[in-house]
């Protein structure tokens, strides 16, 4: 049994834990709620982990190594919280208190710092350690406070539980907390207030739950200063949330224009992304999902012209398109005579409906919805090519995320490709777009290789006026021809390109 230390004289003004110390409840409910405050704080504390990880994605991009940073972090912190926090033990309640009132502070404004530096200083990566470093300290100094509170309560309710039960109570406590945390987050907070609001009212929850344990429940254990001081420590705290979240709303304002470098005249969060637009006119259209540039008024229409028309050579009375939400695939498609049917696969309900309403996209994409030939399925792509009819399209356009990155690799996979392939009729083709030739050559000869892995005869090619767009034509059987418009990439006769994208590596044999 963790048994209290001995009631010696404490510095800072609390007082030691003593059995016989009041309780302003029946010592059942304080135990309770004990117990309460432990599932809040796992709650509060699992979110914060999940902004960081949320926000790291969308500000630099690469999930998986944003997660396993911030995870490993604040796993290794929560590990020195716990030993930094066996020499407050002694007083508890008030550690107790001033731990929560820091968690809820930095945790909260986590998000909102984590922007700005990014948004102003062009860097987030140290910011976003330095969050996780000192939020993981915070909970793992959680636990054994509140062990030693825990005890107290249970030897008030007249049970001397051992250690191991007051592990198991106080571990049930916050891995249910941990579960409404996790689900509350991508679940409510998100899609309801957003990243920076939703963490900000994340930390008042928390700063509420722990100064009301301390403040009331455990108010005997503190001397008169140490109320004073955790009172005025937890109002101040509460101040500058509150403070914060009024001013939020500007502040993210001011943060889209440093990134953006435009005003942005649209930004709505979908539920599956965020969606930005900057410029009102055809030529400066500009956006960005989830922080990046998807498209541009200024190249769009020789985009999807090299995207779309070299497939468009042949049959092409049913065409499939894979993605495309904002509508300018499909545009260029309808421009061909013979389309008697066009299906758009988009996942995200909320980019279709922008792109049917906001006036400057509408206009740039020419009202592609109101064409009757356009039907419009809300699925994801790889579960929708499950159920496809065999051989039904002519034309398959996959107009997706880039490739090379972890939400995207299953939209470029072999399995996926085998999909698209058994969707095809005799003689259909399908377009790709593969990614940034120079920039990223690997990443587009694996696209390359992978089409072929599946069984189809790709032809990797550039479209002149887009430096550094790559694409691959595909077909089954004999390779398909580009046609005028397009250059096959493996032409050694190319100018302008650097050597090493003329000629396949030796990985994509």
């Amino acid at each position: 049994m963790i048994d209290p230390p001995a009631p010696t004289p404490l510095r800072g003004g609390a007082r030691p834990l003593q059995g016989g110390a009041r309780l302003p409840v029946r010592p059942d409910a304080g135990r309770f709620l004990v117990l309460l405050v432990v599932f809040v704080c796992a709650a509060c504390g699992l979110v914060y982990e999940l902004e960081l990880v949320a926000l790291a994605t969308y500000l630099i991009g690469d999930s998986v190594t944003q997660a396993s940073v911030v995870l490993s972090v604040m796993v290794f912190a929560m590990g020195l919280g716990s030993l930094l926090a066996k020499r407050l033990r002694c007083r508890a309640a008030v550690g107790f208190g001033v731990v929560e009132a820091a968690l809820a502070l930095i945790g909260g404004c986590s998000a909102l710092v984590l922007y700005a530096a990014f948004a102003w200083l062009g860097e987030a990566r140290y910011a976003l350690v330095g969050f996780s470093l000192a939020i993981g300290v915070l909970i793992g100094a959680e636990i054994p406070l509140l062990m030693t509170l825990i005890q107290r309560a249970s030897r008030r309710a007249g049970r001397e539980q051992d250690a191991a039960g007051t592990v198991a109570d106080l571990f049930a406590a916050d891995y249910v907390g941990a579960l409404v945390g996790g689900l509350a987050f991508p679940f409510l907070l998100l899609p309801w207030l957003g990243q920076l609001t939703g963490a900000l009212l994340t930390g008042a929850v928390n700063a509420v739950a722990g100064g009301a344990l301390v403040l009331w429940l455990f108010r005997h254990d503190l001397s008169a200063r140490a109320r004073w001081w955790l009172l005025v420590a937890n109002l101040t705290v509460l101040a500058v949330l509150a403070t914060a979240t009024a001013l939020a709303g500007d502040f993210e304002a001011a943060a889209r224009r440093a990134v953006y470098g435009e005003p942005v005249r649209v930004a709505v969060r979908t539920g599956m992304q965020e969606v930005v637009l900057t410029g009102a006119q055809h030529g400066t259209l500009d956006l960005f999902l989830d922080g990046r540039l998807r498209l541009s008024g200024r190249a769009g229409e020789r985009y999807q012209g090299a995207l779309v028309r070299p497939a468009m050579r042949g049959p092409h009375a049913r065409v499939l398109i894979l993605g495309g939400g904002d509508g300018l695939a499909a545009r260029e498609v309808l421009r061909y005579p013979g389309v008697r049917s066009v299906t758009l696969v988009e996942r995200d309900p909320g980019m279709v409906r922008l792109a049917r309403t906001d006036p400057a996209l509408a206009a740039l994409n020419g009202q592609v919805y109101r064409d009757a030939r356009l039907h419009v399925a809300y699925a994801d792509a790889f579960v929708w090519l499950r159920s496809a009819a065999h051989g039904d399209y002519d034309v398959i356009v996959s107009d997706l995320s880039d490739p090379g990155t972890t939400p995207s690799a299953k939209l470029y996979s072999q399995e996926f490709y085998g999909l698209a392939a058994g969707a095809l009729a005799d003689g259909g083709r399908i377009a790709v777009h593969a990614g940034p030739l120079a920039q990223r050559s690997r990443v587009f000869w694996t696209v390359d290789s992978t089409m072929r892995a599946a069984g189809l005869a790709t032809v990797p090619y550039r479209a002149p006026g887009l430096s550094d767009c790559g694409f691959v034509l595909a077909a089954r059987g004999t390779p398909p021809r580009l046609g005028t418009g397009a250059v096959s990439v493996e032409d050694r006769r190319l100018r302008g390109l650097p050597e090493s994208t003329l000629v396949r590596p030796r990985y994509a044999e």
